[in-house]
């Protein structure tokens, strides 16, 4: 067992683990059959690797590069590390048709509400929605969203309401949700370019939508990248 070497699960996550060892720290993160070391003493992670294999064997791929669709890239001279989906993103643009989409500006249209008033109306319409990926495209954005896009987590959360009766402008919302993607795929989330504590932001809607409740943002960040968010 993991415990027995000293490891405690994580408060905030119980895919994550610690421990220490004078003085030293120790991060184990773990996702079914994937998992990734880290810590603040390479001689340390190299004895606790061999521990760790002695109980779970494993295959050490040495430095990581990818982990879970993530791209992740780290330059030591500018002590920076950056995490990335470009890959995965392409391929969804690919899967729902949109990988020549022209890019947009905005994740949602300014001003735009979307109410189950929106739902199909009519045979042609509700025949036309039976056809649409609607769910698995608010799948695949769903993952962006949690993993290094959180700019648009609040247009996702928007549209998962109405997973169940979609209707073509919500269906229209989803591709402008893919064009801004296709527009910012390159984007990264980027570690260690400035030097701060803990920095978080907050704000909230003006309870503009039909069930006239505020919906909330936040988002924290760590020396320039941004760790945790949520709307």
């Amino acid at each position: 067992m993991l415990t027995d070497l000293g490891f405690h699960v994580s408060q905030a996550d119980p895919g994550v683990l610690q421990t220490w060892v004078q003085g030293d720290t120790l991060i184990l993160a773990i996702h079914v059959d994937d998992c990734m070391i880290t810590g603040s003493s390479s001689n340390l992670i190299a004895q606790y690797k061999k521990k760790i294999h002695a109980i779970y064997p494993f295959t050490d791929l040495g430095p990581i590069h990818w982990l879970l669709g993530i791209k992740i890239t780290q330059d030591c001279k500018a002590q920076t590390t950056r995490l990335s989906q470009e890959l995965y993103i392409k391929s969804i643009l690919v899967c729902f048709g949109l990988k020549d989409a022209k890019g947009a500006m905005m994740p949602m249209v300014p001003g735009a509400v979307y109410s189950c008033e929106d739902a199909p109306n009519n045979p042609t319409d509700a025949a036309k929605m039976g056809k649409t990926p609607y769910q698995e495209a608010i799948g695949s954005l769903m993952y962006a969203s949690v993993a290094t896009c959180p700019n648009i987590t609040f247009t996702v959360s928007t549209l998962l309401q109405f997973l169940e009766n979609p209707g073509i402008t919500h269906w229209e919302a989803v591709k402008q949700t893919f064009r801004y993607l296709s527009g910012t795929k390159a984007y990264q989330l980027t570690y260690g370019a400035e030097s701060n504590d803990l920095i978080g932001y907050t704000d909230a809607d003006g309870a503009n939508q039909e069930h006239c409740r505020t919906i909330s943002g936040n988002v924290f960040l760590i020396d320039g990248g941004v760790v945790s968010w949520s709307s």
